[in-house]
C-alpha cells in the first residue's frame, strides 16, 4: 500500500479553487488539521477547511469537491472534510454572545435530539447514554445513539462493536452500525482505539456536525448524543447549534461533582436548551454478599441540587457490579438483563425522559 504523506495530500487540494477568490483553498489557507489513519483497506483521511461562518451554507460544493480530490489519491478509502469557522469567527460562535437559533438545522426525519450531558468526566455519562438509549429501543421506539465524546469515543466498546467500521452508502452517507436495537455512530468506529484525537477545538465540532449530516440515520423517534464532558468550546457551540429537544445531566453524589453538574446545566440553559433532568449516578452501593448498602460518594446530593436548580431529578443509579460487567462484555445491563432491577432503574428514567419529551420538549424536526 503507498505511503499518503500530508504534501501529497495538500497537492490534491491545491486543484480545488474557491471561486470567490479565484484560488486554491491550500494558497487561501482554508486547509488544516490533516489527519491520517492508516487501515486494511486503505487510508482514512480527515482534515478542515476553515471558513468565514457567513459563508458555510454556501462552501458545501467546495467540501464535496475537497474530498473527491483526495479521493484520487492512491491507496486512499475514505475522505473525511468538515467546514469550520475560521480563527476571526464572531463573539456568537465562541460562546462569547447571545445563541442564534437561525444557525440550528432541523436534521430530517428525527423526532428528538437529547443529549446526555456531565460537568466533568467519570461521572458514567455514557453509561448512563448507552443503557438510556437500549431502553428506549427496548419500548419499540426507533433510536439512534451518537457518541459526540471525539476524545475519548466508548460507545462502540460499551456496545461490543468495537471493531465494526461503517459502509460509506450511495449518497456519500456513512450507513450507522446497527446494535442493541438501534443505530450507532462514533469516532471510535473511523479510529483505532489507542491511536490519540489530536484536533483543535472546531474541528471537534465539524465532526459533530458531519455525524448528523452525512450519516443515514433514517426515520427516528429520539436520536440520544453521548456528550463530551465539560462545559469548553465543542458542547457550547454543539448546544447552539444542534436542535436539542432537551438535556440530561448526569452526576455523583459528592460536592465536586455536583459543582460541575452546575456548570452543565447553566451551560445549556444560558443556550435556551430545556433541561429534561438530573440524574444521580453511583448513588450507593449494594454488597452482592451481604446486602448491606454503603453510600461510597454520600448519598441525595443529586436530588438536592435538582431542587435547588429548580429542575426535575429523574432518578438514582446505584454503583452496581453487574451494571459494570455487562458493559465491559459489550452488552448493556437493559441488554444482558432487561427484567433485572438494575435494568428497570434506567427504564424508569428513560420513561420519565419520554414524558417531558411528550409533554412539551421543542420538536426538533417533523
Amino acid at each position: 500500500m503507498p505511503e499518503i504523506t500530508e504534501t501529497a495530500i495538500r497537492k490534491a487540494l491545491s486543484r480545488v479553487i474557491d471561486p470567490a477568490h479565484g484560488k486554491d483553498i491550500v494558497t487561501l489557507n482554508h486547509v488544516s488539521g490533516i489527519a491520517i489513519k492508516d487501515d486494511i483497506g486503505g487510508s482514512h483521511i480527515f482534515f478542515s477547511l476553515e471558513v468565514d461562518p457567513a459563508r458555510g451554507p454556501v462552501l458545501e460544493d467546495i467540501r464535496q469537491h475537497a474530498e473527491n480530490a483526495v479521493k484520487q489519491i492512491a491507496g486512499v478509502s475514505m475522505v473525511t472534510a468538515v467546514l469550520t469557522a475560521h480563527r476571526g469567527a464572531s463573539k456568537q460562535a465562541m460562546g462569547k454572545g447571545p445563541p442564534r437559533a437561525s444557525t440550528q438545522a432541523a436534521v430530517p426525519g428525527i423526532k428528538h435530539i437529547v443529549a446526555v450531558a456531565s460537568g466533568k468526566g467519570g461521572v458514567g455519562k455514557s453509561t448512563m447514554a448507552v443503557n438510556l438509549a437500549a431502553a428506549f429501543a427496548a419500548d419499540n421506539l426507533r433510536v439512534g445513539l451518537m457518541d459526540a465524546d471525539i476524545y475519548g469515543p466508548s460507545v462502540p466498546r460499551m456496545l461490543g462493536i468495537a471493531d465494526k467500521k461503517p459502509e460509506m452508502l450511495e449518497g456519500k452517507k456513512l450507513q450507522p452500525i446497527h446494535a442493541a436495537g438501534m443505530q450507532v455512530m462514533s469516532m471510535g468506529f473511523l479510529v483505532a482505539e489507542d491511536n490519540p484525537v489530536i484536533w483543535r477545538g472546531p474541528m471537534v465540532m465539524g465532526a459533530i456536525q458531519q455525524f448528523l449530516r452525512d450519516v443515514a440515520w433514517g426515520e427516528l423517534d429520539i436520536l440520544v448524543v453521548d456528550m463530551p464532558p465539560g462545559t469548553g468550546d465543542a458542547q457550547l457551540t454543539l448546544a447552539q447549534q444542534v436542535p436539542l429537544s432537551g438535556a440530561v445531566i448526569v452526576t455523583t453524589p459528592q460536592d465536586i461533582s455536583l459543582i460541575d453538574a452546575r456548570k452543565g446545566l447553566n451551560m445549556f440553559r444560558r443556550v435556551d436548551v430545556p433541561i429534561l433532568g438530573l440524574v444521580e449516578n453511583m448513588s450507593y452501593f449494594i454488597c452482592p454478599h451481604c446486602s448491606g448498602r454503603s453510600e461510597i460518594f454520600s448519598h441525595g446530593g443529586g436530588r438536592s441540587e435538582a431542587g435547588k436548580l429548580e429542575c426535575d431529578f429523574l432518578g438514582e443509579v446505584p454503583l452496581d457490579l453487574e451494571v459494570r460487567q455487562s458493559m465491559d462484555a459489550g452488552k448493556p445491563i437493559v441488554v444482558a438483563n432487561p427484567n433485572g432491577t438494575q435494568a428497570m432503574v434506567f427504564k424508569n428514567i428513560a420513561a420519565r425522559i419520554l414524558k417531558k419529551l411528550n409533554e412539551g420538549a421543542k420538536v426538533v424536526a417533523e
